[in-house]
């Protein structure tokens, strides 16, 4: 055993490991290999009922991360998913040969689980049946921490004074099989979860912050699967280039025609269909096939079959009436953009403009992101339109109604409270 893995294998080293004594600099130890080796990949109903059993019989948190195909394959699945626990060790399981996880995520249903960014993992967790009630995400308690950098890597090397080898996040997870420096990558990315945790749990104590990191966690743990995204062709890359209506009627068809590709083929719709060339066809709204060709995106080298089926949608689109033609812009939820307050209600924008100052001013003495302390929507919100009375227990009920947790509104409802009724004031 390396003096590195004789390291990882004492928590107690490892949660002290970062911090170099006397302003001496230590370089970070690599973490090469996973204390107990590679484990093989779990891909039958067999293996996973011994995970199963193994992991219900362990003690302490559940770390787990998930690997997905981004860029790949159409969708968000999880293509490998990686667990480590206390008396269990470390398990690297397959949801192409086990699609289906509940009975695991069901006898750790009430265990800790430790995730790192835990809003990307969870929507595809949730669709191999495993659903956390309690958890840790090491990515947001490092904010509310303060630390500059967030992703795993540098937690793990500021924290613990480890470096975790990143070279594989990006690659193909639907590949099978898959190759040994990948699975030892995914399975260091959950060596170390445990111990993140417990160093940034008495962190956050330090700090007077850790109540506040539990209602964090606890709202991601409760919150409901976000609904569908309206008209989610809006967000194609370069539509802020496209002005007319039946322009964006071509982004429209062309967006869905490449979606329904996609999703048939099982792939990333950008291997389909570049969101740029999308944007060209919707400018130059080509006449035949032989124009579309000409065009960024469209080459010689796409096949005459694809060429005729993205021409067919643009026709569809010159086609349309102009009463089916897409709006310029989406239907407002909530107050307009802030550029324009300045015009529409000036007393608006003097409130968002004092209560961005105290939230700034309050996030730097908190030492973590504004973003992190208050959403700018719901100060937005508050301002647009603020309560009939600006006193704290106004504000704070608005806070509330808007999804800010008690912490937050605790925090921020005095000073939003004062910014209004200052602005009230001088108007």
């Amino acid at each position: 055993m390396t003096d590195a893995q004789e390291t990882a294998a004492d928590p107690a080293l490892r949660t002290t490991g970062g911090a170099p004594p006397d302003d001496v600099e230590t370089a970070p130890i690599p973490l090469l290999e996973p204390r107990e080796g590679i484990p093989p990949v779990v891909a039958t109903d067999e293996a996973l009922a011994e995970v199963i059993a193994s992991f219900a019989a362990g003690t302490g948190p559940l770390a787990v991360d998930a690997e997905r195909a981004s860029g790949y394959r159409y969708g968000q699945s999880a293509y490998l998913v990686q667990l480590r626990r206390e008396g269990a060790g470390t398990a690297l399981i397959d949801p192409v040969g086990c699609p289906d996880l509940s009975a695991l995520g069901d006898v750790l249903a009430d265990t800790e689980w430790i995730l790192h960014a835990a809003t990307q993992d969870l929507p595809c967790l949730r669709e191999i049946g495993m659903r956390p009630t309690r958890l840790f995400d090491t990515e947001l308690a490092g904010r509310l921490a303060g630390f500059p950098r967030v992703g795993l890597g540098a937690m793990v090397e500021n924290v613990l004074g480890f470096a975790l080898e990143k070279g594989h996040s990006a690659v193909d997870w639907s590949t099978r099989p898959l190759p040994e420096p990948w699975l030892r990558y995914a399975a260091l990315d959950v060596e170390l979860l445990v111990d993140l945790r417990n160093a940034l749990e008495k962190e956050l104590d330090r700090q007077n912050k850790l109540d506040w990191a539990w209602q964090e966690f606890d709202a991601i743990a409760s919150a409901p699967p976000p609904p569908p995204r309206k008209d989610p062709w809006r967000r194609t890359s370069g539509m802020h280039k496209v002005r007319r209506r039946r322009q964006m009627a071509v982004v429209r068809e062309l967006w869905n025609t490449r979606d329904q590709a996609a999703q048939r083929r099982d792939v990333s719709p950008g291997k389909v269909l570049s969101d740029g060339a999308i944007i060209e066809a919707a400018l130059a709204l080509p006449l035949n096939v032989q124009a579309l060709t000409a065009l960024p995106g469209f080459g010689h080298r796409m096949g005459r079959r694809a060429l005729e089926q993205w021409q067919t949608a643009i026709d569809r689109a010159k086609s349309l009436p102009d009463t089916e033609l897409p709006q310029p812009g989406q239907p407002l939820n909530g107050p307009p953009p802030p550029r324009s307050w300045a015009d529409k209600d000036p007393e608006a924008a003097a409130r968002l403009s004092a209560a961005r100052a105290s939230v700034t001013a309050l996030a730097e003495r908190l030492n973590m992101p504004q973003e992190n302390l208050i959403t700018p929507d719901t100060v937005r919100r508050v301002c647009w339109e603020p309560p009939a009375e600006r006193s704290v227990e106004a504000v704070s009920e608005a806070l509330a109604a808007y999804g800010a947790r008690r912490w937050q509104v605790e925090q921020v409802a005095p000073l939003l409270a004062r910014a209004l009724g200052a602005t009230a004031a001088t108007g």
